[in-house]
């Protein structure tokens, strides 16, 4: 910091005045001496800050030594002549197409082979490729002639374990493998809002018919979808999604849903007890009650009611009669399903309910649903059947001026509206497994609210099946 001449001269000075002060401080008072030291000391250490303080270094007079060195080039022709020689393949991905033929399919995918289009067709695994759905994703690799070298799917099977079709090409010859698929399981969030039906809401909520067959299913006790509906009823919605490669391979389960219909609002999530020993599980309210109900409103899941549980003027007779059902207009062939479990009480043929079937259940119920233009596979005298069990199809045998499933409801033989009735519902959630379903309800309660539009109307508690 200081150079040398000045750093002897600054030393000089110091040291005639400490000697200045010596003789000053040694003949005053004691307070101007104790002042006087103080000045001594930091005098001295000046001088020794400024004597070990380093110089500042001068770098322009610093060495410089070049460093030099070869480096050796890659052979650009070596590594042209490389890739040359190694195979090239090229990979291309389609999606199938309404309407699509093998040939089309392929032809797209860049393939110009008739031996992978023969084996395609011929093997009994590989010709799945034909049977996908549109929209289904098909990858294709093939060699600079168009040759195949493998093709790979997912198969469209439907079950919970969906598996990859892979066709591929070993030492020249071609096989087909069924792989096990690798899926991403998603949880994904809608809302809609209905304007005509519950089908066009979920469309335009880019919702999957599967999701909205089950929110049917969820709320069939409270609400009749082919008549409760009204213009401005919202619903929302969260469901799981499995994807593989970013493509929807199928829809999973409903884990909650909410329905706003006619001011009121029904609700219910998904709860599968992990410590339960028997598995399965069901929908139940927030606050923990179950919410299935021993029958279903409807044993149709889209219809209409062509005549209620009232005196009528019978379109064949002729005459003012009360008629001791529910008649749901349906098209011919659609599914009939049992309005709750029970044992099978009488299939076939009975005056002018045409085909019927008869149900018994406990406590003296009964359901029996007529004017079917055929019974399930199967289905007979004394068999057991569960909710939602498909028992016959829409007809009009019998008594029928059009197709329709004629739907009593007896208790103790005797007809009751079933549009009205209540039933119970089954016990409620207790102890440790409370604790586990509150985990869970309070996620799906945060996803609801931020579904929610802002003053829909009060809760009130869903029934499902």
């Amino acid at each position: 910091m200081f150079p040398q001449d000045k750093l002897k001269h600054l030393s000089s000075l110091c040291f005639t005045a400490l000697r200045s002060c010596h003789h000053k401080v040694a003949a005053s008072s004691p307070k101007t001496r104790i002042v006087g030291a103080s000045a001594l000391f930091l005098a001295a250490f000046t001088i020794g800050a400024a004597g070990f303080a380093p110089a500042e270094p001068d770098l322009k007079d610093a060495p410089v030594n070049p460093i030099s060195k070869e480096l050796t080039l890659p052979d650009l022709q070596q590594q042209i002549s490389a890739l040359e020689e190694r195979s090239q393949y090229y990979v291309n991905e389609e999606k199938v197409r309404s309407g699509d033929t093998l040939a089309t399919l392929l032809n797209r995918l860049g393939v110009d082979d008739d031996e992978a289009t023969a084996f395609i067709k011929s093997d009994t695994l590989a010709r799945t490729v034909m049977q996908l759905r549109a929209g289904k994703r098909v990858v294709a690799q093939t060699d600079d002639n168009g040759e195949l070298v493998k093709l790979s799917a997912t198969l469209d099977d439907g079950s919970d374990t969906p598996k990859n079709l892979v066709i591929s090409r070993q030492d020249g010859k071609l096989t087909a493998q069924a792989q096990p698929a690798v899926l991403e399981r998603r949880v994904e969030m809608r809302a809609g809002t209905i304007f005509s039906s519950l089908f066009a809401a979920t469309d335009a909520a880019q919702i999957p018919d599967a999701i909205a067959m089950q929110l049917v299913d969820m709320f069939a006790t409270n609400i009749n979808f082919a008549s409760d509906l009204r213009r401005g009823d919202r619903f929302n919605v969260v469901y799981e999604t499995y994807y593989q490669n970013g493509d929807l391979v199928r829809t999973g389960r409903v884990l909650a849903g909410e329905f706003d219909n006619a001011g009121n609002r029904y609700q219910a999530v998904w709860f599968s007890d992990p410590a339960s020993k028997i598995g399965g599980g069901g929908y139940y309210a927030f606050d923990g009650k179950s919410l299935k109900k021993a029958f279903l409103k409807s044993p149709l899941a889209f219809t209409r009611i062509s005549s209620g549980f009232s005196m009528r003027l019978h379109p064949i007779l002729g005459q003012w009669k009360q008629h001791t059902g529910v008649d749901f207009a349906a098209p011919t062939g659609t599914p009939i399903h049992a309005a709750a479990d029970g044992v099978v009480d009488f299939v076939g043929q009975q005056n002018g309910y045409g085909n019927i079937v008869v149900i018994k259940h406990w406590s003296g119920y009964s359901t029996a649903y007529g004017h079917m233009s055929r019974f399930a596979p199967n289905i007979k005298k004394g068999m057991k059947v569960s909710q939602n069990d498909v028992i016959g199809f829409v007809g009009m045998t019998g008594w029928a001026t059009g197709p329709h499933l004629h739907y009593e409801f007896r208790v103790n033989n005797q007809p009751r509206n079933p549009l009205s009735v209540e039933v119970p519902n089954v016990q409620a959630l207790t102890g440790p497994q409370m604790q586990r379903f509150h985990t869970v309800a309070d996620e799906m309660q945060h996803r609801m609210a931020m579904l929610r539009v802002p003053g829909a109307p009060d809760v009130k508690l869903a029934s499902i099946k």
